[in-house]
């Protein structure tokens, strides 16, 4: 049986482990959910969330991969015959996001080119700068980015490659690909956050977005939303926002855990993971919501829009060193969007390459590889053909079934997929994890795991009350709250 090559060094794990956290939920949801939500009082319950929650389940999930040596699919099965179709949901679940995942790693690629354009005055920038200047008008960017949401075969091509640079990277392997990627993408992603960072906090106006981040009450006292949200309102926003940032419940950390070396010391690495994940998405929020407040102060505060019509706007105002900016920005962005991607898409390609090396048929990852990525391209050309809802062919209006409440249907397939994957799938995922761990394989599987490395699990108490007791409780909520944003 030919030998499963994992990570080279713990630096390239965490790197990698940390890309897979790190993603678009990081700059365009946390900086928002967190001022719309009290600011300070959300980041306590996020952290809380991410101690009782995020820890335990990262944990869970890193033991169960390093101690089967197994993708998600076989790694449930070998734990657990109750539980052994949990991986196949890890799976379907880490196509559904991939899909639209891509379409706006697409959108991020385009935008580089533009603000590139945009600094040697070429034909393919937006030709904004000047018209902002001028008219100081917050429809332009709007305008650039309905005109490229709106030429279909342009976003499709984007699209799809990102597609094409996410299937380069996992065709090189655990180590010859995805780690060397993130092992430099990773630290060049954290410079050029503080870069932007000291550049935004440092324009007129900048310290309202500071205060919208970080001041409880701040953002219903001046207007930017109509009313605080309730306590249950913030513990489902922050733990939906936790769950999905870490990419827990994905079978990810799983896969990752796998091919982790024996002599790594588990709990770190979790502690590690969480705290720099949160870190970035402090730091995007410093990047791009003082800017926000400073020069699009009616801009979008989340969603695409924030990054594809509100910051090119602030981009656009900054005058000739702008586009500099913009490339910054937009490259980082699409480092935190393709280390998302590579993990996902080794979800998917490491539980076929395993049972096909167990059947003894060899390494086949670039067969599979390439099957996955044409699965995921196909998707990625559903979600840009669809235009962001613009083109009208929702699953809802396919089925052609009467209009309803049940907002998900009516809005776009990026909506839809994101709604199976982090909506449903993964808070399931999550919760049904610390169920298996902790009332049918045993709390005692994780502790004899993480001391393989002879570090002591000093947390094991805590670990062990939480995955029995807090964690399902607390994923019900989440998974409570998802539903309930979802379907209104």
């Amino acid at each position: 049986m030919e030998e499963r090559k994992g990570f080279g060094t713990n630096f390239g794990f965490l790197m990698a482990a940390v890309g897979s956290a790190v993603g678009l939920g990081n700059i365009w949801g946390f900086p928002n959910k967190m001022g719309a939500s009290g600011g300070f009082t959300f980041l306590i319950i996020y952290l809380l969330l991410a101690v009782c929650c995020g820890f335990i389940v990262m944990v869970g999930e890193l033991a169960i991969g390093r101690k089967t040596g197994k993708g998600a699919v076989e790694a449930y099965r070998v734990l657990s015959k109750k539980f052994k179709w949990m991986g196949w949901m890890g799976i379907l679940s880490a196509f559904f996001i991939l899909f639209f995942y891509c379409a706006l790693g697409g959108y991020c690629i385009k935008y580089t080119v533009v603000n590139i354009g945009d600094l040697f005055n070429a034909p393919f920038g937006s030709g904004a700068a000047a018209e902002l200047a001028a008219a100081n008008d917050s429809s332009v960017g709007a305008e650039v980015f309905g005109a490229f949401i709106g030429n279909p075969t342009e976003a499709i091509i984007y699209g799809l490659i990102f597609v094409a640079l996410t299937m380069i990277i996992v065709l090189g392997g655990v180590g010859g690909g995805i780690e060397k990627v993130c092992s430099i993408g990773m630290p060049a992603l954290f410079v050029m956050l503080l870069i932007c960072i000291v550049r935004a906090c440092t324009l007129e106006g900048a310290v309202d977005g500071l205060k919208y981040m970080f001041v409880p009450g701040w953002a219903v006292a001046n207007g930017v939303i109509k009313e605080a949200p309730s306590f249950f309102e913030v513990l489902s926003t922050a733990g939906g926002q936790m769950f999905f940032s870490l990419s827990l419940g994905m079978g990810a950390m799983i896969t990752y855990g796998s091919y982790l070396d024996k002599k790594e010391n588990l709990q770190k690495n979790a502690i590690l993971i969480i705290v720099m994940d949160t870190l970035v998405a402090l730091m995007a929020g410093l990047c791009v919501i003082p800017g926000r407040f400073a020069l699009d102060p009616n801009g979008a505060l989340g969603g695409p829009s924030l990054l594809f019509v509100t910051m090119q706007n602030v981009f656009s105002r900054m005058g000739p060193i702008g586009p500099i900016f913009g490339i910054l920005f937009y490259l980082l962005v699409v480092f935190a969007a393709i280390s998302s991607s590579i993990s996902l898409l080794e979800v998917i390609v490491a539980h076929f390459v395993d049972k096909a090396r167990d059947e003894g048929k060899g390494d086949k990852r670039k067969a599979y590889t390439l099957i996955a990525a044409a699965c995921v391209g196909l998707g990625c050309i559903l979600v840009c053909a669809d235009q962001l809802g613009g083109a009208s062919f929702t699953p809802w209006k396919l089925l052609n079934l009467p209009d309803t409440s049940i907002r998900m249907w009516n809005d776009c397939w990026l909506d839809f997929f994101d709604m199976l994957s982090e909506g449903v799938m993964m808070p399931l995922g999550a919760l049904l994890m610390s169920i298996m761990i902790g009332w049918e394989v045993g709390p005692e599987m994780v502790k004899e795991e993480c001391e393989q490395s002879g570090h002591a699990m000093g947390s094991y108490g805590f670990f062990k009350f939480c995955i029995k007791y807090i964690t399902p409780l607390c994923m019900i909520l989440i998974l409570y709250g998802q539903l309930t944003d979802f379907f209104g």
